[in-house]
Formats: structure tokens, sequence, C-alpha cells
């Protein structure tokens, strides 16, 4: 299972495999051509009020992959998530934020591969 994690605003590669945007909100200033998503899987971002409660304050970090982690234990999407990533070589999750290590898809895929939030593999 090779799952990676990308800015959107970056440019898409022949090798990030599969693409599946995970932010609830759409991008500012990205296309769809430019985002080059294979899916917009919102189901398995963060909720409207972590999302804002956290305002990528990195010292919510913690506490920020505590809370969504317990939101995906709860959100049956996971299973749907889980299922597309086991079709695809690879599989990049895509994401809007500047910062590249305390992200919603580095909590994710950390999640989907049980490795430790916040370890490396982003990119």
């Amino acid at each position: 299972m090779d799952i990676r994690t990308k800015r959107v605003h970056d440019d898409a590669s022949d090798d990030d495999g599969y693409r599946v945007l995970v932010d609830r909100l759409w991008p500012r200033g990205v296309s769809k051509e430019r985002a080059r998503a294979d899916l917009w899987f919102k189901d398995v971002a963060p909720s409207d009020e972590l999302r804002r409660w956290f305002h990528h304050e990195t010292p919510r970090f913690a506490e920020f992959v505590r809370r969504y982690r317990a939101e995906l234990d709860d959100n049956p999407a996971v299973a749907e998530l889980r299922e597309i990533v086991a079709r695809h070589d690879v599989v990049t999750l895509l994401y809007g934020a500047r910062d590249a290590t305390e992200n919603q898809a580095v909590v994710l895929r950390d999640y989907l591969t049980d490795e430790p939030a916040g370890s490396t593999g982003a990119g």
C-alpha cells in the first residue's frame, strides 16, 4: 500500500497514481483541471467544527490528531476509502493546507497505514 500526500496546488505528476482530494471545501484558486483529482472525497475530511477549531495552528495539532482520529473511527466513509486504496498501486491524498506535515491528509494517511501521526513519508 503506497499512500502519499501532496498539496493540491503543486503540479500533478504521473507517479501520483490515483489522486484523492480529502478537503471538505474545494481549495481556493485551484481549478478542477489543475487539481487533476480523480475523486473529491470530502466525507473523510475533518468535520467543519474540527476544521474551524484547528485553523492550522501548530500548538493545536496534537489535539487535532486525537480528535480527527476519533472522527475517523466513527466514519463509515473510511471503509470506502480503504477499498479505493486497495484497488490502486499508488494513492495520493491531496490537501489545500500550506503546511506539508501538519494537515488532515497526513493524519488520514497515517490512520490508514497505522503509522504514528507526523511520521515522514509525505510528498
